[in-house]
């Protein structure tokens, strides 16, 4: 007859113990290696298989450690537990420490019943961890059983890469290049949507109405979107213009998806109140209908939206958990490394007189042609008007750029309206700041009208070509100049521009040209989004393989496919704009993808160049940029400047260009007759959209959860799981230990490197497997950061890195293995002589499991937990006076101050070793009182949905597990030397 066996306990089977799991039935068990993660699970048949009851054995006082022994065992077994007994479940298993206030987005969440956010946090703080939190955090409690990801196709493989590198979630990507080969594979009937639990969606791609209508029926039960304020449209156009016709679908598709009101919908977007009222409330309508139509001017009414709204700016949460936070004192303070700085300056170049003169042909080019256009129709006055553009505009790129402009046929050419022409050539010619996709944008514009060219465009084109080169491209002159001074200077920079041909000129013309140690490399439109981000990171590792010379540099030439969305702060900290955008929010772009959290410089450099003489830089300069900046200046925020604000300067810029020629190009703009109304009307719109950003800053601050509550759950997870410091302290002397060769410059940033070549091959294999093995191989040093954010072959002192977790796992195995060969670091035994204490004191290291029952709108969870305590007493076992949990962990710091008698060692751990039954009953009280702290901490993170908690039981597992007994004997007078000592170093 088999026995049964409860959710918890421990059996002995297959040469090993395990935790039977809540999945178990009588004739099959579940079972998770004793100490080990979800992925060592396995299923046993007692019928076929020798399954007993076990119990965790207690330690040999043969084996006796150091003084360091137990706050190594301690760290080592906290960063192995992957299923932690608090109310996070997600937090024990992902790769990545979130800040303290990226948990606030997660809290909020946790008290919906149906989760409803929409996350506006700045540029650069981290919203895609916030999502990635609450994402893993409802699939662990299986509140959530199917994910989907809406963002840009060029941004799909980042999300993939975070998603699956930092939270384990694996997800196929859906895309116009995918979906064929997705489909092929799939059953009559089915849908890939249902055929794969975890998709990241292409928002282009799904709009369409065969894949919208597909998703819609088999839409999974969690969808974030990203950059969801391009999928709303404003029903009015007083403030800023129609909506665009991709807009609208988008729209449409997210109305039906949030329709369910049991699907979980997290809306992404740093700009989600950009001056159109109307495309904010739609907005707010896809969390809940009912926000749409809120009064945002009451307290009481903004209050409601404060409970599924969260929007912060980076002054916020630089420095968090603080007294300035309403705290009592400091200690959970944390301090978050974004740029303190932004260096910016404006470089002029000249250009030279041959250039100056194709321009002027140019220009002059231009002006006919629209006059001619003019007498013949409006249609045609469209064509030529956006066919001048995209002729001055290549022409200010570079030669490269104007000459390829020059000889192709303008897009606009081929329209059969006004309209139809204003459609199709404003989003190659201009940079809007809700352009639908930047996919195409970096093509150069045509400027002929017809197939033919004609004679005159040919010419000047012929001319631009002549032009290639710093002798008569003086702007290229002064780019090789300026990126000297930033190399000089220790900077990575990234180089924009407009145009593909300029880029491709930039990267040849460059090489060779900034030293033999700078690596260069392009990246545009050319390249699929995938192609682009290992084109990056090829540019990273051909650095890398320089051997960590502190000489090499990174340049990288892009267009703006890279400006919106794309990381890329681990391998660059500078940026030049070489082609002067016609909107400042593209420039903001550009420079947030380096300015970010992560970014390892205090300083973000930016250079924008632009041509004093060309009749175009200088003016869009004047009136868009330094306009752009008085605000963020004045109101501390960047404020997106509108479309038709952009495009009306630009307009009037060509316009004059056009009437006055470049000769004029010192007169101001605002002086010229008929532009000092227009322009006062696009100051007073533009300082009210400013004015409306700050007040709904302000208005919509993030109040619906207080710092206390956050300081509270942050105190209880590093409790449960420890923090930086110790995670540092731990893997420095554990390292040493296993006989790494560990080099500690101790020059205040916490930094190391060590190299492993020394170490036991088991600790070495593992390393090899999460840094690279070539790394390993030929014992390279790797440095370990106190920053999560870590570049290539690079360990995060933090617990969830997978570097600091091989180490863990090496020093827990080796101490549970009297047998291992070679340093063990870790012992389950010591005795230690020390000043620390007055009377004998003994310190436990205990490890707890529990059964937990977690209520959802699914059904309940049955969960098997784990949690590791320090518990210590004085005295002897039978008559033991326990210490509060403070002295218990305070033990741990306690320094050998004299030497131990090898006899009297052996004893005092004997005695305490056979006195663990005595102890049996605290160790029952004191897991019932942990139990039931868990319970009210699951119910205190749940408070505000008493569904959720209804039926939560949090039972503790008997007998607790002993990993650990350490003695700590007072310091006593020193007595004649004894025949034989132990070290306090050993003992």
């Amino acid at each position: 007859m088999s026995l049964t066996y409860t959710a918890g306990s421990l059996v002995a089977a297959r040469g090993r113990e395990w935790v039977v799991l809540p999945e178990s039935a009588p004739d099959m068990l579940v079972l998770r290696p004793l100490g080990g993660s979800e992925d060592d699970v396995a299923a046993v048949f007692p019928a076929f298989e020798d399954v007993r009851p076990a119990e965790f054995a207690a330690p040999s006082p043969a084996d006796l450690g150091d003084q360091r022994a137990a706050g190594l065992l301690r760290t080592a077994l906290r960063i192995g537990f992957r299923s932690g007994a608090g109310p996070f479940r997600s937090l024990a298993a992902i790769a990545v420490e979130p800040r303290a206030y990226q948990l606030v987005p997660l809290l909020m969440a946790l008290r919906q019943r149906t989760v409803r956010l929409l996350i506006s946090d700045d540029v650069g703080i981290g919203k895609t961890v916030e999502a990635g939190l609450i994402a893993k955090e409802l699939l662990a409690q299986g509140e959530a059983t199917r994910l989907a990801v809406l963002c840009s196709p060029s941004l799909a493989e980042q999300w993939q890469a975070e998603l699956r590198e930092k939270f384990g979630i694996d997800a196929e990507l859906v895309l116009a290049s995918t979906v064929s080969r997705l489909e092929r594979n799939l059953e009559l009937g089915q849908s890939l949507f249902d055929r794969h639990p975890f998709t990241i969606i292409s928002t282009d791609f799904i709009k369409s109405t065969r894949h919208r209508e597909d998703f819609v029926r088999h839409c999974p039960d969690l969808v974030i979107v990203d950059e969801a304020h391009s999928c709303v449209a404003a029903d009015d156009t007083t403030q800023g213009g129609t909506s665009s016709a991709a807009n609208q679908l988008r729209y449409e598709l997210l109305r039906k998806v949030s329709a369910d009101p049991d699907r979980h919908l997290l809306l992404l977007t740093a700009t989600p109140h950009s001056g159109k009222e109307s495309a904010f409330r739609n907005l707010l309508g896809l969390v809940r209908p009912e926000l749409a139509r809120l009064n945002l001017e009451s307290p009481a009414e903004r209050a409601k939206l404060a409970e599924h709204f969260v929007a912060r700016k980076r002054a916020d949460v630089r420095t968090y958990l603080t007294k300035e936070d309403g705290l009592a004192d400091d200690s959970l303070a944390e301090r978050t490394a974004f740029p303190s700085d932004r260096w910016t300056k404006d470089e002029p170049y000249k250009l030279t007189p041959a250039y100056r003169a194709l321009l002027d042909d140019a220009i002059a080019y231009a002006r006919d042609r629209v006059q001619a256009a003019g007498e013949q129709g409006k249609r045609e006055a469209r064509i030529a008007w956006w066919s001048v553009i995209a002729l001055l505009r290549s022409m200010v790129s570079s030669p490269a750029a104007a000459a390829q402009t020059l000889k192709t046929r303008s897009e606009s050419a081929t329209a059969r309206t006004a309209q139809e022409a204003d459609a199709l050539g404003s989003p190659v010619a201009a940079d809007s700041a809700e352009n639908d996709r930047l996919e195409g944008m970096d093509v150069a514009p045509g400027a002929a009208e017809s197939e033919d060219a004609g004679a005159r465009l040919l010419e000047l084109s012929g001319r631009a070509a002549e032009l290639v080169g710093p002798a008569e491209d003086a702007k290229l002159k002064a780019l090789t100049r300026h990126l000297k001074g930033l190399i000089a200077d220790g900077y990575h920079p990234i180089v924009f521009c407009r145009y593909i041909p300029t880029a491709d000129y930039l990267a040849a013309q460059l090489e060779g040209k900034l030293g033999k140690k700078t690596k260069i490399a392009a990246v545009t439109g050319t390249l699929s989004p995938q192609q682009r981000l290992e084109r990056i990171e090829q540019l990273a590792v051909e650095a890398a393989e320089e051997g960590g010379d502190p000489a090499v540099r990174r340049v990288l030439i892009a267009t703006d496919c890279l400006s919106e969305g794309v990381n890329l702060q681990h391998h660059f900290d500078a940026v030049v704009h070489y082609d002067l955008a016609w909107n400042p929010t593209r420039h903001d772009q550009r420079e947030g993808r380096v300015d970010r959290y992560g970014q390892k410089r205090d300083q973000v450099r930016v250079i924008t160049m632009y041509g004093e003489d060309n009749g175009i830089d200088g003016k869009v300069l004047e009136v868009l940029f330094k306009k752009h900046r008085q605000i963020l200046k004045d109101l501390g925020i960047s404020v997106s400047v509108p479309d038709e604000t952009a495009s009306g300067v630009t307009d009037a810029v060509v316009q004059w260009l056009l009437l006055h020629g470049r000769q004029g190009s010192q007169e101001s703009l605002f002086d010229l007759d008929g532009h000092q109304e227009s322009f006062d009307r696009i100051e007073r719109e533009w300082s009210s959209a400013a004015e409306r950003e700050k007040t709904s800053r302000s208005k919509y601050a993030q109040r619906a959860i207080h710092p206390e509550e956050v300081a509270r759950e942050v105190a209880a997870v590093r409790a449960a799981l420890g923090g930086a410091d110790e995670v540092r302290s731990f893997a420095l002397e554990a390292l040493r230990e296993l006989e790494a060769l560990v080099r500690d410059p101790r020059d205040g940033s916490g930094d190391f490197t060590a190299q492993p070549g020394g170490a036991p091959a088991g600790l070495r294999d593992a390393l090899a497997a999460t840094l690279g093995g070539r790394l390993v191989e030929e014992d390279r040093e790797i440095p370990f950061r106190t920053t999560p954010a870590i570049g290539r072959g690079e360990a995060a002192l933090v617990r969830t890195d997978p570097a600091i977790g091989a180490i863990a796992s090496y020093v827990l195995d080796s101490a549970l293995d009297a047998n291992t060969s070679g340093p063990r670091p870790a012992r389950r035994c010591g005795v230690v002589t020390t000043d620390a204490v007055t009377i004998r004191t003994t310190l436990l290291l205990v490890r707890y499991r529990f059964h937990l029952t977690l209520p959802s709108r699914t059904g309940e969870r049955q969960l098997v937990a784990e949690d590791a305590r320090l518990l210590a007493y004085e005295g002897t076992p039978s008559r033991a006076r326990w210490l509060d949990d403070d002295a218990a962990a305070a033990l741990l710091a306690a320094q050998a101050t004299a030497n131990t008698h090898e006899l009297t060692a052996r004893n005092a751990i004997a005695k305490d070793l056979g006195g663990l039954p005595d102890l049996a009953g605290h160790l029952t009280e004191y897991g019932t009182r942990l139990a039931a702290e868990l319970d009210a901490s699951h119910r205190r993170v749940r408070k505000a949905n008493e569904e959720i908690v209804r039926g939560l039981k949090v039972v503790p597992q008997e007998p607790a597990d002993v990993l650990g007994v350490y003695v700590y004997l007072p310091q006593q007078p020193a007595p004649a030397a004894p025949a034989s000592t132990v070290s306090g170093a050993e003992a």
